[in-house]
């Protein structure tokens, strides 16, 4: 892997956990937060996730190349579910740095 793609992977994983994270805490204060549930769940996973992949990476570990492919797949889940929210701005937000993260991540991963 170049420097740039490593770099960019962490750049990317940064911005979708702060999306995440953001998006997490605005479906809580949905008046609907039930209909958001799917929703909550999986921006706390995906932002735990590629929090993970940013250790990682960083430490060149040896496990980057895995751990990258499974936050491909999360990312990719939780931009999903986001964009069956894109009436709301912080979930359209979210599942653009979700994919734009998966993307990243599946460059990192072969």
């Amino acid at each position: 892997m170049s420097p740039e793609q490593f770099k960019q992977c962490i750049e990317e994983c940064l911005r979708c956990m702060e999306e995440c994270n953001h998006c997490y805490d605005a479906c809580l204060s949905d008046e609907h937060v039930a209909m958001m549930k799917d929703c909550i769940r999986l921006n706390r996973e995906c932002a735990d996730i590629c929090t993970f992949a940013v250790q990682v990476v960083s430490r060149n570990s040896l496990l980057a190349e895995e751990i990258c492919q499974l936050c491909t797949i999360i990312c990719g889940t939780c931009g999903n579910e986001c964009t069956k929210h894109s009436d709301h701005e912080h979930c359209k937000r979210c599942a653009e740095a979700c994919f734009a993260c998966a993307e990243a991540c599946r460059k990192m991963s072969g």
